[in-house]
C-alpha cells in the first residue's frame, strides 16, 4: 500500500511554494517631527524608522517639494539637515519619506514638518533714518520722537525692549537729556539750549528683544544701533553778545571829524535765529566827541583834546549798547552793551606855561597859569640858597619829546640868581636859587627881578613868568604894647573860646618875620582858665566850667608878645566874672499820697527853693505839671505849688502792673535866662473797689480738634477783670450746651484780674468726625461780688478729620475690558478709580499681582511683568503690546489696590484688593495648518458613486472665535499618470466643511464618475482658510494625492456556498483575507454562478486589494500571500473558499483544473517509477552489508575471550578490522521488511546492535504529508 501514496506525497514535495514578501511600513510616530529653527547644517534631525517583518534590507529616501532640506542615509534612515530652517519663512511643511525593501513597491507616508522658533531675528527698526526739529523751548517731558523696531520671532523674544545707547555730544548733561518709553516713545528730559548746550543731538537707538532660546541657550538679539538727529530749533530768547570781550583804540587828539577810530561788531546769541543788531552809545565820559554808526563804526563827531583826559589817564570810555532789531519771546527789546576805551594820542600842541602851585597838589587849571612870581630870599643868603616862598611849576601837557622843555634865566637881575632843572619833561617844581650872594643886599635892593624862560625843546615855543625876590631884613626891633594895664570882664561859666577881648595889639617896627609877633599868657592865677591866639592876640575862654562867680570873682593875668627873634613885652589883665542864672531850684521832701477810687479828693503843696540872689528873676520860682498819662486829671498852682485832682480817679484807668499808682511829675523852674527847673514826682495810690464784671477775650470761639483722639486739650479760653485787686477780679468758669458731658472746662489763673479755661476732652472720650463733626457750647465766667452777675461766650468745637478710614476701590472702575492681542492696541486702556471718605487723602494705585488663565486655567506668570502695568493715579497701560497673546492667556486680572499715602499712623492705609479683569480678544494672527495623519486616499472608479467621500483632512487654527472657524476649497485638480503626463480636472470633487471642537473636516466629495480605465493619480490641491470677522483672512494649502485602482487589479474568489451565505459571511471572509494580505479589501460585488459552469463552486465575489499606498495586489501576489498564511487559508476553506482567479479567466478555469490534474498524475507516475528503481537499488546494497556483517560477527566468535584486536576500531566509518564491519550503523533490520534473508539468529543479533542510533520517523512523516497535501490542494485551487 505504501507504493501506492508515496507519489502523493513526494509531489508536493518538488513543487515549488513561492510565500508572499510583505511590504515594510513606518512606525507610527513618522508623521510629524517637530525641529528648532537654529538647527545647525549637517546636524541630525531624526531618523526615519520603518520595520519589516520579512527582515529585508531597507533603503529610506526623502521626496517632495521640501526635500531639498534634508539629506537621508539611505541604508540606516538618518536624516540630516541640509539646509537652513526658517521659522519666519516657512514654519512648516510636508516631505514625502519612503522605505522600499526592493521586492514590494516603496512605501510612502506624509510626513508634517513643523518648525519650532528660536530668537534667531534680531528686532529690526522699520525706518534706519530718523531726524527730528524740536523747539529749545520745548517743555520737560513731552514726546520728541516715536521710534518703531519689530522682531520677526514670537514670545519674548519677540518683545522690543527699546534703549538709549549713547548721545552726541557726550557731555554729562546730555547722556541724561532723553529717555525713551517701552512703547518707543523718546521724552524730553531735560531742559534744551540752542546756544548754551548744543544745536544738534545724535542718539544712538538699539532695540533688544526680551530674549529667548538660540543654539540652546538664552539669547538676548540686538538690533544694529540707529541714529536719531534731532536738531534744536533756536528762539529767540538770549540778549546779543559783542564778539570781543574788549575793545580798546586809539586817535590822534587833532583827528578830523568823521574819522573811524574802531570798529565794534555784536551778534545775535541766538545763533539760529541771527537777528540784525543796531548800536548805538549809551553811555560816555566825553558826550559829544564820538559817535557810532549802524555799522558798529565808532566815529570823530567833535573836536579832540588829550591834555583834557590826564586824569583820565588819556582815555574815553564808551558804553556802547547793541540792539536786537525784532523783539525776543518775551516781547522785549534783547540788548547788551560794552565798554570801549578810546586813548587819544598825543600832537606837540601846546607851549610850557607856569602855574603858581607845588607838585604833586597841582591841577593844572586855566586858572593856576600865571606869569608873576613872588619869592624871599634873605640878605647875603649862601649860594645854591633858594628864594622861600616861591610856588611855580612850569608844565607842557604834551607827551613825551613833545612835553620836553628847558629853563633859563634873563633879566637885570638874572646874574645873581640860576634856575633849576635846567631841563625837565612834562612838568617840574622850579627853583630859583642864589648864585651870587654878595649881590643880593637888602640895603641896595629890597627887591630884585629876574625873567625864568621855558622854551618846548621841539616846536622850540616858549613862554616867560617874571619872578619878583623880596630881600629880607634881619631882626633889631622888640615888641611894645600901648598901655600896661587892661581891665576886662566875661559872665561866669561862659562857654569854651568865649572870646574875652580881641583889641589888645603889640607892635614891632621890623619886617617880616622879626616883625611877627606871637602872644602868649605866663603862668599865674587863673592862666589854666583862659587862653590867648599866637597871632592875634585875642584872649578867650579855655575852660568856661570852671569860671564860677560864686567861686571867684576876679581874676589877674600877664599877656606877653614876642618877635620872631624872641624878643619880648607884656601887659597885665584884670578880667571880672559876670553873674549868670547857674542855679537849679531844689525841691525838699517826697511826696505819696492813698485815695480811694470814685470818691477820694488830693491836696498837697510842693516846697522848693533856688539859691541864686533872692528877688531876682535868676531865684524866682514857677510850678507847673508835666504831660503823663494821668496829668489830666490834675492841676498844681503856678505860684504855690498846690497839686489837686480835677474829678473822681478810676483804679481800673490805671495800668495793673502800676498797681493803683499814678505817678505825676511837678516842674519848678526859676525866671532866668534860660531858665533852670527841676522835677519832683508825687505818688498817688488809687485803692480799688469792686467795680466791674468779667470780660472774655473774645466773644466766641472756634477750636478744632481731631477725630479719635480721647484726652486732649480742646481750646483755651480767657478773660479778664478789669478790677486790680485779687479779691475783686477772681473769675470762675462754667460750661453749658448739649453734649457738654463729653467735655471738661478746667479754669486756671493767668494773673492778676486774668484766668483762662482749659477745654478737654476726658481720657476716655473721643470724637468722631463721620458722626458729629460740630459742636455747640456756652461758656460762663463769674466774679463773686455783689452784683452776683456774669459773662458768657460761644465755643464753636470743629472735628477735624483724621485720615483714619481706608480707601475703596470704585467698582465701576473694575468693570472688565478688553484687549486685543499682538499689538493691537497700545497705551492706556483703563483706569482704576479710588475713593476715601476722609477730608485730605493722597491716593495710589498699587498693582499686586497679575494672574494670567486660558480658557479658565492658571498658567504661571507668562504676562506678569511685561504686559500691562498700573500706573500710581490709576492709569493701566500697555507695556508691550507686541507680546500679548490670546493663545496662551485669554484672561488676564490685574489684583490692584488703594492705598492712601496721608492715612495717619495707626490707622489700614490700603483698600481691599480689587481685580480688573482683562479679556484678550483674538485677533486673526494665527494661519490655519492641516493636521495630517498616516492616510493613504485610494480610489476604485468602479465602486465609488457620485457624491461619495474619497478622502478626508483636517485642519485647525489657533486663533479662537470667529478667526478659528476654518472654510475648505478645493484649488485645483490634476491627474498624474503612471507615464507622467499631467491632465488637470475641474469640477470632478467638491469639499464640505464639519467641525468637531476645533478641529475642522473637510470630505473630499465625487461630483462625476470616473473613468475605471485611468491608471495614476488624482492630486487635489486643498486650501484651509480661516474667516475673521475683522481683517483679512490667512489660508495654508496642502496637496493630497489620491491613488487609482484600475480594473486589471479586480481579482474573483468562487465560493462553495451561495452568494446569501457568502453575503452572510462577508465580514468573516474579508478580516481573513486582510489578516493575509494586510490590505483593505474592497468588494464589488457577489453573484451565483451560472448552473452550466459550476462544479464545486456555487458563488463568486470580485473585490480588490489595495494597499495604503496606493498599490494594490495582483492574482498571484494574492494566492501567495494567501498560501503563505495557513490560518487564514484555514479560516477561508471553511467559509467555502474553493477557486482564485481573475475576472478574464473564470471561464476557462474547469478546463484549466482538468487539464492540471492529468499533467500531475502523469507526472506522479514518472516519479513513481524513477522511486521504484531506486529503492530496489538501495535494498540491494543494504542486503550485502547486512550479510557481512553476519560475517563479522561470526568471525567475533570464534576470537578468544580476553583478546583485543592489534588494530584499534575507527568509530563512526565504514571500516572495522579486517572484515569492514561498520556496528555504528544500527539500522534496525525489521524496517526494511527483508526479515527472509536473515539465515540464523546470529544475523539478527549482529544488525541490532546498531539500535541505539535508530531515528523515529513516522512522526516526522506525518507532519510532513499534511503540508505537502495542502499545498498540492491549493495548487488545484489555482
Amino acid at each position: 500500500m505504501a507504493w501506492l501514496w508515496l507519489p502523493f506525497v513526494l509531489l508536493p514535495a518538488l513543487m515549488v511554494s513561492v510565500a508572499a514578501n510583505v511590504a515594510p511600513k513606518f512606525e507610527s510616530n513618522m508623521s510629524s517631527v517637530f525641529l528648532p529653527e537654529d538647527l545647525s547644517v549637517g546636524a541630525e534631525a531624526f531618523w526615519l524608522i520603518a520595520k519589516d517583518d520579512d527582515q529585508d534590507p531597507l533603503t529610506y529616501g526623502i521626496s517632495g517639494s521640501y526635500a531639498y532640506f534634508f539629506t537621508v542615509m539611505s541604508t540606516t534612515g538618518e536624516v540630516k539637515l541640509a539646509s537652513p530652517l526658517d521659522f519666519e519663512t516657512l514654519y512648516q511643511f510636508s516631505i514625502t519619506i519612503s522605505v522600499s525593501d526592493g521586492h514590494n513597491s516603496p512605501v510612502q507616508r506624509e510626513m508634517r514638518v513643523i518648525v519650532d522658533d528660536r530668537n534667531d531675528n534680531a528686532p529690526v527698526f522699520q525706518n534706519t533714518g530718523f531726524s527730528t526739529s524740536i523747539s529749545e523751548t520745548l517743555p520737560v517731558g513731552s514726546l520728541v520722537f516715536t521710534v518703531l523696531a519689530e522682531d520677526k520671532d514670537t514670545g519674548s523674544a519677540g518683545a522690543v525692549v527699546y534703549s538709549i545707547e549713547k548721545v552726541i555730544p557726550s557731555t554729562d548733561d546730555s547722556q541724561h537729556l532723553f529717555r525713551i518709553l517701552d512703547n518707543g516713545s523718546i521724552i524730553l528730559n531735560g531742559s534744551l539750549s540752542y546756544n548754551n548746550k548744543s544745536a544738534f543731538y545724535q542718539l544712538e537707538l538699539e532695540a533688544c528683544d526680551s530674549g529667548g532660546l538660540f543654539n540652546n541657550s538664552h539669547t538676548i538679539q540686538c538690533s544694529s544701533p540707529v541714529f536719531l538727529s534731532v536738531t534744536i530749533i533756536d528762539e529767540p530768547d538770549l540778549d546779543p553778545q559783542f564778539i570781543r570781550e574788549f575793545y580798546s583804540a586809539s586817535v590822534a587828539e587833532d583827528a578830523a571829524q568823521g574819522t573811524s577810530v574802531l570798529t565794534v561788531e555784536a551778534v545775535d546769541s541766538d545763533k539760529g535765529i541771527n537777528d540784525p543788531v543796531t548800536y548805538s552809545i549809551s553811555s560816555s565820559t566825553r558826550p559829544g566827541w564820538f559817535d557810532i554808526g549802524a555799522d558798529g563804526v565808532i566815529r570823530v563827531h567833535g573836536s579832540l583834546d588829550r591834555e583834557q583826559l590826564l586824569d583820565e589817564d588819556e582815555e574815553v570810555q564808551l558804553e556802547v549798547t547793541a540792539t536786537e532789531t525784532n523783539p525776543n519771546i518775551y516781547g522785549q527789546q534783547a540788548k547788551v552793551s560794552t565798554w570801549v576805551t578810546l586813548v587819544v594820542t598825543d600832537v606837540n600842541d601846546h607851549t610850557p606855561e607856569f602855574y603858581n602851585c607845588s607838585l604833586p597838589a597841582c591841577t593844572f587849571s586855566p586858572q593856576e597859569v600865571q606869569v608873576n612870581f613872588v619869592g624871599y630870599v634873605d640878605e647875603h643868603a649862601s649860594t645854591r640858597i633858594p628864594v622861600d616862598s616861591l610856588t611855580m611849576v612850569a608844565y607842557d601837557p604834551d607827551k613825551g619829546n613833545n612835553g620836553t622843555f628847558l629853563l633859563t634865566l634873563r633879566g637885570l637881575d638874572a646874574e645873581a640868581f640860576s634856575v633849576s632843572p635846567e631841563r625837565a619833561a612834562g612838568s617840574a617844581d622850579v627853583q630859583v636859587l642864589v648864585r651870587a650872594s654878595q649881590l643880593v643886599d637888602y640895603e641896595t635892593k629890597t627887591v630884585m627881578l629876574v625873567q625864568v624862560v621855558a622854551t618846548d625843546s621841539v616846536s622850540q615855543n616858549s613862554s616867560v613868568a617874571m619872578v619878583t625876590i623880596h630881600i629880607r631884613d634881619v631882626n633889631d626891633h622888640r615888641p611894645s604894647f600901648p598901655q600896661s594895664l587892661y581891665v576886662l570882664s566875661v559872665p561866669e561859666h561862659s562857654a569854651t573860646g568865649f572870646v574875652v577881648t580881641n583889641s589888645i595889639h603889640a607892635t614891632d617896627p621890623d619886617t617880616g618875620e622879626w616883625g611877627h609877633i606871637t602872644y602868649s599868657l605866663l603862668p599865674g592865677n587863673g592862666a589854666d582858665l583862659f587862653a590867648v591866639d599866637p597871632d592875634s592876640g585875642t584872649v578867650t575862654v579855655r575852660d568856661g566850667e570852671l569860671l564860677d562867680r560864686e567861686t571867684q570873682a576876679v581874676y589877674y593875668l600877664t599877656l606877653q608878645a614876642a618877635d620872631g627873634g624872641n624878643l619880648s613885652a607884656s601887659a597885665s589883665l584884670q578880667i571880672h566874672l559876670l553873674d549868670i542864672n547857674d542855679n537849679t531850684p531844689e525841691v525838699s521832701g517826697s511826696y505819696n499820697i492813698f485815695v480811694q477810687e470814685e470818691g477820694g479828693e488830693v491836696s498837697v503843696t510842693i516846697q522848693a527853693q533856688d539859691k541864686d540872689e533872692p528877688g531876682t528873676s535868676n531865684s524866682r520860682l514857677l510850678y507847673s505839671l508835666l504831660p503823663s498819662p494821668h496829668s489830666h486829671n490834675f492841676s498844681v498852682n503856678p505860684d504855690t505849688g498846690l497839686l489837686t485832682n480835677l474829678g473822681p480817679l478810676d483804679r481800673e484807668a490805671i495800668e495793673p502792673a502800676l498797681e493803683g499808682r499814678i505817678v505825676l511829675t511837678v516842674q519848678v523852674a526859676d525866671y532866668g535866662v534860660p531858665s533852670r527847673s527841676t522835677e519832683v514826682n508825687v505818688t498817688i495810690t488809687v485803692e480799688d473797689i469792686n467795680d466791674n464784671l468779667p470780660v472774655f477775650n473774645q466773644s466766641s470761639y472756634t477750636f478744632f480738634v481731631k477725630e479719635r483722639d480721647p484726652g486732649v486739650l480742646v481750646g483755651v479760653v480767657e478773660a479778664w477783670d478789669a478790677d486790680q485787686t485779687e479779691v475783686n477780679n477772681r473769675i470762675s468758669f462754667s460750661l453749658s450746651g448739649s453734649s457738654v458731658n463729653r467735655f471738661i472746662l478746667q479754669g486756671s489763673v493767668l494773673g492778676p484780674g486774668r484766668a483762662e479755661g482749659r477745654l478737654w476732652l476726658p481720657l476716655d472720650e473721643s470724637l468722631d468726625y463721620e458722626s458729629q463733626p460740630f459742636f455747640y457750647l456756652t461758656v460762663s465766667a463769674e466774679n463773686p461780688g455783689p452784683q452776683d452777675q456774669e459773662a458768657t461766650a460761644e465755643i464753636n468745637v470743629t472735628v477735624v478729620d483724621v485720615n483714619d478710614e481706608p480707601p475703596t476701590l470704585v467698582a465701576a472702575s473694575l468693570q472688565g475690558i478688553r484687549v486685543a492681542e499682538n499689538g493691537s492696541q497700545h497705551g492706556q486702556v483703563a483706569e482704576v478709580r479710588a475713593q476715601d471718605v476722609d477730608s485730605t487723602a493722597l491716593l495710589q494705585i498699587k498693582l499686586l499681582n497679575t494672574i494670567c488663565a486660558k480658557a479658565g486655567v492658571a498658567v504661571g506668570s507668562l504676562c506678569h511683568d511685561c504686559w500691562f502695568s498700573v500706573m500710581p493715579n490709576g492709569s493701566v497701560y500697555i507695556n508691550q503690546s507686541e507680546a500679548i497673546d490670546y493663545e496662551v492667556c485669554d484672561l488676564v486680572t490685574l489684583v490692584v489696590q488703594a492705598c492712601d499715602l496721608l492715612t495717619d499712623p495707626g490707622f489700614p492705609a490700603c483698600s481691599d484688593n480689587g481685580s480688573l479683569p482683562i479679556t484678550i480678544e483674538d485677533v486673526n494672527d494665527n494661519t490655519p495648518y492641516f493636521v495630517l495623519g498616516n492616510k493613504t486616499f485610494v480610489i476604485i472608479p468602479e465602486l465609488v458613486l457620485i457624491g461619495q467621500q474619497v478622502a478626508t483632512v483636517q485642519a485647525r487654527d489657533d486663533d479662537s472665535g470667529a478667526n478659528a472657524v476654518i472654510e475648505f476649497s478645493i484649488l485645483q485638480v490634476d491627474f498624474v499618470s503612471k507615464d507622467g503626463t499631467t491632465l488637470p480636472l475641474q469640477n470632478v470633487f467638491e469639499i464640505p466643511t464639519s467641525a468637531e471642537g476645533t478641529v475642522f473636516t473637510g470630505s473630499i466629495e465625487l461630483l462625476i464618475n470616473l473613468d475605471s480605465t485611468l491608471q495614476g493619480t488624482y492630486q487635489v490641491t486643498v486650501q484651509a482658510q480661516d474667516k475673521p470677522s475683522v481683517g483679512s483672512a490667512r489660508e495654508a494649502q496642502v496637496t493630497l494625492n489620491l491613488f487609482t485602482v484600475d480594473q486589471s487589479y479586480r481579482v474573483r474568489l468562487q465560493f462553495s456556498p451561495q452568494k446569501e451565505e457568502v453575503g452572510a459571511n462577508m465580514e468573516a471572509i474579508k478580516a481573513a483575507l486582510g489578516q493575509a494580505t494586510r490590505t483593505t479589501v474592497y468588494v464589488v460585488n457577489v453573484q451565483n454562478l451560472d448552473s452550466a459552469a459550476r462544479s464545486r463552486a456555487h458563488s463568486y465575489m470580485d473585490a480588490y486589494f489595495v494597499f495604503p499606498n496606493g498599490s494594490a495586489l495582483t492574482l498571484n501576489d494574492l494566492s501567495v500571500m494567501i498560501r503563505n498564511d495557513e490560518d487564514a487559508l484555514t479560516q477561508l476553506l471553511q467559509l467555502g473558499l474553493v477557486v482564485l482567479g481573475s475576472q478574464q479567466s473564470q471561464e476557462s478555469d474547469q478546463t484549466k483544473q482538468l487539464i492540471s490534474v492529468i499533467i500531475g498524475l502523469g507526472v506522479a507516475l514518472a516519479l513513481a517509477i524513477v522511486i521504484a528503481a531506486t529503492v530496489l537499488v538501495c535494498v540491494r546494497k543494504s542486503h550485502r552489508r547486512k550479510l557481512q556483517a553476519m560475517k563479522a560477527a561470526k568471525e567475533a566468535r570464534q576470537t578468544a575471550a580476553g583478546v583485543m584486536p592489534s588494530v584499534a576500531a575507527i568509530p563512526g566509518t565504514n571500516m572495522y578490522n579486517t572484515e569492514r564491519a561498520n556496528p555504528m550503523l544500527n539500522l534496525p533490520t525489521g524496517d526494511l521488511g527483508l526479515e527472509y534473508l536473515s539465515s540464523n539468529d546470529q544475523d539478527r543479533i549482529s544488525l541490532n546492535s546498531l539500535d541505539d542510533n535508530s531515528v523515529d520517523l513516522d512522526k516526522n512523516s506525518k507532519g510532513i504529508k499534511a503540508r505537502w497535501g495542502m499545498r498540492w490542494y491549493l495548487g488545484l485551487l489555482t
